[in-house]
């Protein structure tokens, strides 16, 4: 059963709506986070969303929100507003897990997105779930992350707590982390939309690592337009990141402005890739999705998604050798503690043949090549994000074990570095959300986040909530 965003139901309304709200003096930012924070209790038992709660610390700060808006200082749509993030960034006095008991860093200063999101003014709620490690599963110590669409049903990985914790009102947006899939995934499977970025696009200073040279930190929320706020507030070069981008930054929630179409958009399909092998549900969804970007305006440009297979193998072979190159020290040390998915990923990596590694970087520089000369003749690729509509969890051994087969439509797609937007686009006869992506040439945010605001402009599925109390 479903609730579709009743208007007295604050907790589910987008983070640019509640942002009107408290810039207009409608809203309390600290009734807002109360409330929020009363919401966790009630629903964190059942969800086990959040490691880390800290009510006293949001509140503190939503108090100093609202004393600055009502002095006229406001700072912009995050300022007031409880957001969530991903237990992987170094936050000032919070003690950082990784989801991992064989750590529990208190750090003494804020990662370069967490700075960024604190001077935009937005109220931390806590840390969140997450895949241990950013890798495979949950540490078994720390429990499954729920979905809040169906208990029986994975909520995506690894950013599980940004998913859940957004689709179920635990917060207005959320940080989530891609190396592999991990912010597309759990968009997907909680009904929310979530962005990749370009690899380098956001600074990765103060952010645990899964593998280094592939991780990418983007903004999981309701809407295209909320995830354009989340990105403007942190996105941009960093000094203590020399991997970040010197790159402009452009207005992505202002440029969406005035956009009610999708006139102009080179949008690429692949048939055979949007059908083979996959659930019949997800084609019937995209190829809706594809009908309505159409009717907006876009053109739809035939084209062969390449070959992926050496890339999705290419891909794995980084994530273990850089996973096992980060985490060693402390492994070495505390081996014990690990849990099982991560562990192994550590122990391919630490055994990782050098010619094989060698041969996963050139497939990587070869695949760039390829995807760069793909989005020569397009904007953007429409695609799959898995095969299935949902994923129990009681078919997860089966998932990892096939792993080519879980992160063939994401991992690729980080090996070549370029971003990808997921959004809802449909419901499965079993009632879990359909997501899609669309993927994009390198710094192609803004483009991206104009499309699927599009397409929100014109469907209602980002509108879609689970039934919770």
């Amino acid at each position: 059963m479903l609730e579709k965003s009743p208007a007295d139901t604050l907790h589910y309304s987008s983070l640019m709506e509640v942002s009107g709200l408290i810039a207009r003096g409608e809203l309390s930012p600290v009734t807002l986070t109360k409330q929020i924070l009363d919401r966790i209790g009630a629903l964190n038992p059942q969800l086990n969303a959040y490691l880390l709660v800290k009510a006293e610390a949001a509140v503190a700060a939503a108090e100093i929100a609202e004393a600055e808006i009502a002095e006229g200082r406001w700072r912009g749509p995050l300022h007031g507003v409880p957001i969530g993030i991903k237990d992987l960034f170094e936050v000032k006095d919070d003690p950082a897990t990784f989801a991992t008991t064989a750590y529990n860093v208190v750090s003494d200063k804020d990662a370069t997105i967490i700075h960024r999101l604190k001077k935009a003014g937005a109220v931390i709620l806590g840390h969140l779930h997450l895949h241990e490690g950013a890798f495979g599963e949950h540490h078994p110590k720390l429990g499954n992350c729920i979905n809040p669409w169906g208990k029986d049903y994975w909520p995506g990985g690894s950013s599980s707590g940004s998913g859940s914790a957004t689709a179920a009102g635990l917060c207005f947006a959320s940080l989530g982390t891609d190396t592999g899939g991990s912010i597309r995934f759990p968009s997907a499977a909680c009904g929310v939309t979530g962005l990749k970025v370009t690899w380098g696009r956001t600074s990765r200073y103060g952010v645990f690592a899964l593998a280094n040279s592939l991780d990418t930190i983007g903004p999981m929320a309701r809407t295209a337009a909320d995830c354009a706020a989340m990105l403007y507030a942190f996105a941009g070069a960093d000094p203590m990141d020399p991997t970040s981008l010197d790159a402009p930054v452009p207005d992505y929630l202002g440029e969406l402005d005035g956009v009610l179409g999708a006139r102009g958009l080179r949008i690429g399909i692949d048939e055979t890739y949007l059908t083979k092998g996959i659930n019949p549900e997800v084609s019937s969804a995209i190829a809706g999705v594809i009908a309505t970007l159409k009717d907006l305006g876009a053109t739809l440009v035939p084209v062969s998604v390449p070959d992926r297979t050496d890339a999705i193998q290419a891909a794995l072979t980084i994530t273990d050798t850089e996973a096992a190159w980060w985490h060693n020290p402390v492994y070495a040390e505390k081996k014990d503690e690990y849990g099982p998915a991560l562990g192994k990923a550590i122990e391919r990596g630490l055994a990782m043949d050098p010619m094989v590694l060698a041969g996963a970087y050139i497939t990587r520089a070869r695949f760039r090549g390829t995807i760069t000369r793909l989005f020569g003749d397009i904007d953007m690729l429409i695609s799959p994000i898995y095969p299935q509509v949902a994923i129990r969890y009681d078919q997860m051994d089966a998932a990892l074990e096939d792993l080519d087969g879980l992160v063939g439509y994401t991992s690729p797609y980080n090996l070549a570095g370029v971003p990808a937007i997921t959004f809802p686009c449909g419901i499965g006869s079993n009632g879990m959300p359909i997501g899609v992506q669309l993927i994009g040439p390198h710094i192609s945010e803004a483009r991206l986040l104009k499309a699927a605001h599009a397409y929100q402009q014109a469907t209602d599925w980002h509108t879609r909530r689970p039934t919770l109390s």
